[in-house]
């Protein structure tokens, strides 16, 4: 199933205990759907304030629906927070986690001196005029694999901090907007937004835009930028090889499957 949501209105992605979550909200819905308690498996779990554009799950169900019953039968139960694409069946094999190659995100801010009014749940703001092109270029030094603990969140519980980073862009959109993509086989927590608090530093002029790489070799968090807003991020999604059948959306490009 793929779906996205707007993460201003829960805690995260992960069930909690203490507020409301994405997870909390679709299993609920999902559940009445199938008449029967149903848990789901997403491809990246989300932080409080993040959003999705096509957030990838799993799940088993006792009880045949169509496609068309479960993507309308959970949209009619969720919160208007939270909205399905689409649903298929799948092999018992696939894995919303483990079967996905790459994830990509996207964040965005605002680079003008007044604070957004608009749009304002989906924008970090940076009052300071930033240079785009210093920033792209010292984004650069991060591609490949690598050891990102200069980038890694004190309470990251992943079990080593080696990630393949396939892909970073700084670029600058309409509207004063700086948005920047980055895709990797998988991320640690806070990566992206820790990522983005030093590249900030270097398109205000603060730093030289060598010290990016300066910092992953050094591998020391304390050493980098603050961590950025999550307001700024959103979830582009998961992608899969081909051979899953899923919707272009969430499958990896052929040149990506080839090497090319």
């Amino acid at each position: 199933m793929g779906l996205e949501y707007d993460g201003g209105d829960f805690l995260g992605w992960q069930r909690l205990g203490h507020g409301a979550s994405v997870q909390a909200s679709l299993e609920e819905a999902l559940s009445s759907v199938a008449a029967s308690p149903v848990q789901v498996q997403c491809a990246g779990r989300t932080d409080s304030g993040v959003h999705a554009r096509c957030q990838v799950v799993h799940f088993d169900a006792t009880v045949e629906r169509s496609a068309r019953s479960w993507v309308l039968g959970t949209n009619s139960r969720t919160p208007k927070a939270i909205a399905v694409h689409w649903a298929q069946p799948m092999p018992d094999r696939f894995h919303a986690r483990y079967a996905a190659r790459a994830r990509r995100y996207v964040y965005r801010l605002l680079n003008r001196p007044i604070r957004p009014a608009l749009n304002r749940q989906y924008l970090s703001w940076e009052p300071r005029p930033l240079n785009a092109s210093a920033m792209h270029r010292a984004a650069q030094a991060l591609l490949g694999e690598h050891d990102f603990s200069a980038f890694r969140a004190q309470a990251c519980q992943a079990t080593h901090a080696r990630r393949n980073l396939h892909m970073i862009e700084v670029r600058r959109e309409p509207d004063e907007v700086v948005a920047i993509d980055v895709q990797a086989n998988a991320f640690l927590h806070h990566m992206i937004r820790n990522i983005v608090g030093s590249l900030i530093l270097v398109g205000r002029g603060e730093r030289p835009e060598d010290w990016i790489g300066g910092l992953l070799d050094g591998r020391r968090r304390e050493l980098a930028g603050p961590t950025a807003p999550a307001a700024g991020l959103t979830f582009i999604g998961p992608m899969y090889p081909a051979s899953w059948g899923l919707p272009a959306e969430a499958t990896l490009p052929p040149a990506w499957e080839t090497g090319e």
